[in-house]
């Protein structure tokens, strides 16, 4: 009976195995954690922040990227973010009025994660120790740089002090326990005085204390692309902003200025409703060591339905 059963047994697997074909497996998700950067949802959230992460996590989001400025942000940060709300519409950021505690309890509510924190130049320079205290405590791997101020970076010299700011930076970040990251944004990816800026960054910063967020629509708008860069660099570009364009487009001069970002805010798009080639782009950046995948649609209307639609597009994704 036993040699039998062992008999029926064998015929039984070797049959279904004539029928499981490579075609018969079904692909992973490419990314299985989709992220979203909150700038994409501000007014929701000053007016509900809780209410507005589980909005985010019914759509399948599972971790958050946040921006700043925080309580423990730089005061100058915060003079700064103040003069801009006439012109955003919103007051806005960090934990939305909320202590760290409390927003720590709402992330346990809806089972969502931090794995970076937007911040600025002063608070990492200055203020490194209760920002990775805060870091720490909401589990967030990266602190990230969205942007070199303006008045830092008029020339190529300006660039090399800000790679070695990088690096001191880093330091102070791994010491702490987390991880520094750059953020590019439409600037740097044009030559000055014949080098282009974002060599400086790449070639003059440690690559074991600098890593990189990509932003796919401000690099493509800067004429840069990003396979190339992702390839070049594998291991530095933990972290990408996934924003689609309607239309290839290119900044009007070298993407230097805020009137330059804002004439193409209205070009953006949902991911997957554009031009980019956004699964070849994202299974590049999985190959060479993109860690987080992250949505920002900056502001963008309805968020209700284009953050919904661009989780459901990424979550489509098959490696």
């Amino acid at each position: 009976m036993k040699r039998r059963t062992f008999l029926e047994n064998s015929a039984k697997a070797t049959l279904a195995g004539l029928f499981l074909t490579k075609d018969s497996y079904t692909p992973s998700t490419l990314y299985n954690d989709i992220c979203v950067n909150l700038f994409s949802l501000p007014k929701v959230l000053e007016a509900d922040f809780a209410g507005g992460l589980n909005m985010l996590a019914k759509m399948g989001y599972k971790e958050i990227e946040m921006y700043g400025p925080y309580t423990f942000s730089s005061e100058k940060q915060k003079a700064n973010w103040k003069s801009l709300e006439p012109l955003v519409g919103f007051s806005g950021s960090g934990f939305f009025g909320k202590s760290l505690s409390e927003t720590k309890a709402i992330l346990k509510d809806t089972a969502l994660k931090v794995p970076s924190l937007h911040t600025d130049l002063d608070t990492l320079s200055e203020l490194m120790g209760p920002l990775a205290d805060a870091a720490n405590e909401l589990g967030s791997k990266y602190v990230v740089l969205p942007a070199i101020p303006e008045d830092k970076r008029k020339n190529i010299d300006d660039y090399k002090r800000m790679a070695e700011r990088f690096n001191k930076i880093g330091a102070e970040a791994k010491a702490n326990g987390i991880h520094f990251a750059y953020h590019n944004h439409g600037y740097g990816l044009s030559k000055m005085e014949g080098i282009l800026p974002l060599d400086i960054i790449l070639q003059q910063t440690d690559p074991n204390l600098v890593y990189l967020e990509m932003d796919l629509f401000w690099t493509t708008a800067g004429g840069a692309d990003p396979i190339q860069l992702l390839k070049a660099n594998k291991g530095r570009y933990k972290l990408m902003h996934v924003k689609d364009m309607k239309k290839k487009v290119h900044f009007s001069g070298d993407g230097g200025n805020p009137k330059q970002w804002t004439e193409l805010w209205g070009e953006m798009t949902t991911a997957g409703d554009g031009v980019l080639d956004l699964k070849n782009i994202l299974s590049v950046a999985k190959e060479n060591g993109l860690a987080h995948c992250i949505v920002e649609q900056d502001i963008v209307a309805h968020p209700e339905i284009a953050l919904k639609k661009s989780y459901d597009y990424l979550a489509s994704l098959k490696k």
